[in-house]
């Protein structure tokens, strides 16, 4: 039996996050093996098995498996139990738009895909309250951590200085070359240049361009938004040069397979036995 291979992050005891990585799916060509993104163009009949491979996993069923269709913009979705109440094809109705879900229910994985833009874990342990971010460029610029970071304390009452927060796999800096105009879309967002980008010779060696750090950028909004620095875990994982573990479109084309980063806060009794093996 094939079995996804994830890479885990240490958040807490109260929830399990990871990320997919290419390992261990159905999935076949630019997709393989691993991908459970439905609007890439992946073969419907893969997807499927590779979610069925992932819920066995997590121990949950199909409809308590939540990805939005993102659209690079800034809203995020509260995932509670009328929605969860919904079929499964009105759920996906529901998340239509959505780049990031945030959720308190226990046993519900929530997560983002990507494939070089930046998944953002978010853990609240005080309200046991989760939230996951998909930040490409136009959603950094627009601020969509700081502002998901600010839907949680509306919602949930989330205090920025209890949040622990996991940025995951995206291009770093070195790969992430930019045009002009994205280069100024940054700048009039406020943001510090000289902090987040570098002029770096192109590949074919005939000039410079532009390069910003999308992984620090959204460091320095969660700092921004009140989290602590030692809350903040940054995955030091490029996926355009580590194509072979972790999907980049940049690398495998935009017909390629997604990463799913995702987060699932732990029933009690889960809790327990987690805290249990780290004492």
């Amino acid at each position: 039996m094939l079995e996804p291979t994830l890479h885990y992050y240490h958040l807490g005891a109260g929830v399990t996050a990871f990320s997919t990585t290419r390992h261990g799916g159905y999935s076949k060509g630019r997709y393989g093996e691993f991908n459970i993104n439905r609007y890439c163009g992946d073969d419907e009949q893969a997807i499927g098995r590779n979610r069925e491979l992932l819920c066995r996993l997590l121990g949950i069923d199909d409809n308590r498996l939540l990805m939005p269709h993102q659209v690079h913009l800034t809203e995020t979705a509260v995932v509670n139990d009328d929605l969860l109440a919904l079929a499964t094809e009105a759920q996906r109705e529901r998340l239509d738009g959505f780049d990031a879900l945030m959720t308190d229910v226990a046993g519900v994985c929530i997560g983002v895909s990507t494939a070089d833009c930046i998944p953002v874990l978010l853990y609240d342990p005080r309200h046991r309250a989760v939230c996951a971010i998909h930040a490409g460029w136009r959603g950094t610029v627009l601020r969509i951590v700081e502002k998901a970071v600010a839907k949680m304390a509306a919602v949930y009452g989330t205090q920025p200085s209890d949040v622990m927060a996991q940025i995951g796999p995206g291009i770093g800096l070195d790969s992430f070359e930019v045009g002009d105009e994205v280069f100024e879309a940054f700048a009039d967002g406020g943001f510090s240049m000289g902090s987040i980008s570098k002029r770096l010779p192109t590949t074919d060696g005939m000039g410079e361009k532009w390069h910003i750090d999308l992984p620090g950028c959204n460091r320095l909004q969660l700092l921004s938004a009140g989290v602590g620095a030692d809350h903040i875990s940054v995955l030091p994982v490029c996926t355009f040069q580590q194509a072979d573990n972790f999907f980049s479109a940049r690398r495998l084309g935009v017909n390629s397979g997604r990463i799913f980063t995702g987060i699932i806060i732990n029933s009690t009794e889960a809790t327990e036995q987690a805290r249990r093996r780290c004492s």
